[in-house]
């Protein structure tokens, strides 16, 4: 019997039997030894800051071959070397970026923030010596490179903006190959043969694709006897964080999984992915989700709440490989089995998601109704702004449309208000209701009341024929109230 099929029978028996996730968990950890899968696991960078659950609760929990990991940086360390993400405080890019921003002492400043981490690794095995030594070398080789590129605008002869990205990746590169080093030194010093690969390219000048570089330093990797630890960052001529953002360390475990050919590929995150957030509804009313499929993630992610950012799970879906999604901090649990053709069989809402980081923009024109390719109009703008839209609905005169906060700008104002008759701006919540099957009579009306009884006024809502995810729009001081409710009522 293949070993997926020992997953296919734990899945099964889970299905009847949905509270006794020990049955899945026999399959998955007894009945697949007798022939070991591959699998391809990523690691969070809140997981990584908290090391010691991730040995025993990952790493050395099974047999460590046959398996490989891709890592994110510590926890906080990417606001360090770009900027942060949250308070937009300059991290080491943004001031590089800035003409008479001092980044060098920055640079200086980061290596003893990254050696506090290290003495922190000291204890579970980490030589320090050798973990400083890497940490210098690799401070070092990135000034030389962030001073070429000065060198290169100072000329004038350049597009700034465009070699300005070069020094982005590769500030963004030191801190997955920071914690991938010290991870494959600690299992080293543990007795396992792991090997550090570092897909950053900072000693090579190669202009290759981030696919030929990933299949050139994996292609003599031995998974039977070899545990490889793999940086999130990958060097290409693309620009990773150019194509991908934050998002680029799931970039690279997707096409590494892929590469490996992986039985299953693992993300362990802080949380299990659940019904609702637990920081809203609390943990103990936040049930995690045992079973889905890429279309509901796709529905995550439009909203902002990501179990995998969809370019990375493309790649996965169509190689027909099942993604799971596991909590570093209960290893006993089997976490959310993401798969291509899962259905529910029973309709039911399975999660409740959202964000307030959004903002509507009503466009009114009274010539609009009967007006073919209106609003074709009406996205060339947004395309020239580089928008992608969450959410939009339409009436005769008018057309609604709902982006995130970080995306609007002046400039965008400006010209909607300047070419059409009257535009209203605000800042909304957007609540989605999610589940791989809610085509039952009546959700819909079931969903609005849940909200109309507890005074939640919906400014607007959609439901596409396909039925996965009803998306709501309200007031934004009524998103925590909304979310709660709707999971109290639903899930």
């Amino acid at each position: 019997m293949k070993p997926c099929c020992f997953y296919d029978m734990g899945c099964f028996l889970l299905s009847f039997f949905p509270n006794y996730y020990n049955i899945h968990s026999y399959f998955v950890t007894t009945l697949i030894s007798k022939e070991k899968m591959i699998t391809v696991e990523k690691i969070g960078g809140t997981s990584m800051s908290k090391f010691e659950d991730v040995l025993n609760n990952i790493i050395l929990r099974e047999n460590p071959y046959n398996r490989a990991f891709v890592v994110s940086a510590y926890a906080g360390v990417t606001n360090l070397l770009l900027s942060d993400k949250k308070t937009k405080a300059d991290g080491i890019y943004s001031l590089f970026k800035k003409k008479g921003g001092n980044y060098l002492s920055k640079l200086n400043e980061l290596i003893f923030e990254l050696e506090k981490i290290n003495k922190k690794m000291g204890y579970l095995g980490l030589n320090l010596d050798e973990a400083s030594e890497f940490l210098v070398n690799r401070i070092e080789k990135t000034q030389k490179h962030l001073k070429s590129i000065s060198d290169v605008i100072a000329t004038g002869y350049v597009n700034k903006d465009n070699i300005l990205l070069a020094g982005k990746e590769i500030l963004a590169s030191i801190g997955e190959a920071h914690s991938a080093f010290n991870t494959a030194n600690i299992l080293k010093n543990k007795g396992i043969n792991a090997v550090f690969v570092d897909l950053s390219g900072i000693d090579d000048s190669d202009y290759i694709s981030i696919d030929e570089r990933i299949d050139k330093k994996l292609k003599n990797i031995n998974l039977k006897t070899q545990l490889p630890i793999i940086t999130g960052y990958t060097k290409g001529y693309e620009g990773l964080m150019r194509e991908f953002d934050r998002g680029y360390t799931e970039v690279t475990f997707s096409k590494v999984a892929v590469k490996f050919k992986a039985d299953e590929a693992i993300i362990h995150k802080e949380f299990h992915l659940s019904s609702a957030d637990p920081f809203i509804v609390g943990v103990e009313n936040s049930k995690p989700i045992l079973f889905t499929n890429y279309d509901v993630t796709d529905q995550l992610a439009d909203v902002g709440m990501e179990a995998i950012h969809p370019k990375a799970s493309k790649p996965l879906e169509i190689a027909n490989i099942n993604l799971r999604v596991k909590s570093t901090f209960d290893p006993k649990h089997p976490g959310t089995l993401i798969t291509k053709d899962f259905v529910n069989d029973k309709a039911s809402v399975e999660i409740i998601a959202g964000s307030k980081d959004v903002i509507a923009i009503e466009i009114y024109e009274p010539i609009m109704v009967g007006a073919v390719g209106f609003d074709l109009r009406i996205m060339q703008i947004f395309q020239n702004y580089n928008i992608s839209y969450i959410s939009k609905s339409t009436a005769a005169n008018s057309i609604t449309i709902i982006i995130w906060k970080k995306d609007f700008s002046k400039d965008l104002e400006k010209e909607l208000e300047e070419k059409f008759y009257k535009i209203l701006i605000e800042e909304v919540a957007i609540v989605t209701v999610i589940g791989s099957n809610i085509k039952t009579a009546g959700i819909l009306a079931k969903t609005t009341s849940i909200l109309a009884k507890n005074n939640i006024n919906i400014k607007s809502v959609s439901l596409a024929m396909k039925q996965v995810n009803i998306q709501l729009i309200i007031e934004k001081y009524e998103y925590e109230k909304a979310v709660i409710e709707l999971n109290r009522s639903l899930i």
